[in-house]
């Protein structure tokens, strides 16, 4: 395989750092330099967070998977080639207080950085406020929550693919880790394939942590050509889990069809 392959290491903890007011359930987030987010996703495409979830969080947030209630839909990968495990959709995001909190507090910078890419592609910019994205998806007959929980075994994996779900899309979306990698599970690496016009395409593979948070193109991302900037599509998917049990928690902005 000649495709060029770069590996994005763990995130360092933020120390020192002082929540801010009203931040008492993710404390962590007021931590999170935004603007090194956004020079991670120019310059790598992909972009890694210290812990936003403590270890206690990560598992009530795993806990829910096996609470049918909560759920709107469980879809077996195997069942339609997406690659093997399960994963289920959220039926009320915001009857989970911490994913609520999650998806309100995370929105806001990462549409600042949507919209400077917008900016630099002539697309379309972002509403400031997530209760704003929803009512657009609405009107766009979108009106399913996408937020997801994600559950693979020995020898499940994730096909590459996009998560787009409908003709509105914001363009930024999240994946945290739920367990911890070398305990709980071996193997399951998330793999990131940036194709780069008339080139070869880009392997990218990231190792989060307990709690940390990646960020990453739903579709592509910018990046500086000749004649100004030009779309590089991603896809992501996950390698094959080897051993243990690997739970993550998909965080998708847009609403589905």
């Amino acid at each position: 395989m000649n495709d060029t392959l770069f590996t994005t290491a763990a995130a360092p903890v933020p120390t020192g750092a002082m929540p801010v007011e009203g931040s008492h359930v993710l404390p962590a987030l007021a931590a999170v330099d935004w603007q090194d987010v956004r020079e991670q996703l120019d310059r790598d495409g992909v972009a890694l967070t210290g812990p936003l979830l403590s270890p206690a969080q990560c598992q009530e947030i795993a806990d829910t998977f096996d609470d049918a209630d909560l759920f709107r839909s469980t879809v077996v990968m195997q069942r339609y080639g997406f690659g093997r495990g399960t994963y289920r959709y959220y039926a009320d995001p915001s009857a989970l207080p911490v994913l609520d909190a999650l998806r309100e507090r995370l929105y806001p910078p990462l549409a600042r950085i949507a919209n400077q890419w917008a900016a630099r592609l002539g697309e379309r910019t972002f509403p400031a406020a997530l209760a704003e994205l929803h009512t657009e998806c609405a009107a766009a007959g979108q009106h399913r929550p996408t937020p997801l929980i994600l559950r693979y075994g020995p020898g499940d994996y994730a096909c590459l693919h996009q998560d787009v779900y409908g003709d509105l899309v914001f363009p930024l979306q999240a994946t945290i880790m739920l367990e911890r990698p070398g305990e709980n599970f071996t193997g399951g690496e998330n793999v990131f394939v940036e194709q780069r016009p008339r080139s070869q395409s880009r392997a990218i593979v990231a190792r989060p942590q307990l709690g940390q948070a990646m960020i990453f193109p739903v579709r592509h991302r910018p990046a500086p050509g000749s004649r100004g900037y030009r779309r590089h599509p991603m896809r992501h998917g996950t390698n094959a889990v080897e051993s243990g049990r690997r739970t993550t928690l998909g965080v998708i902005f847009h609403n589905a069809r």
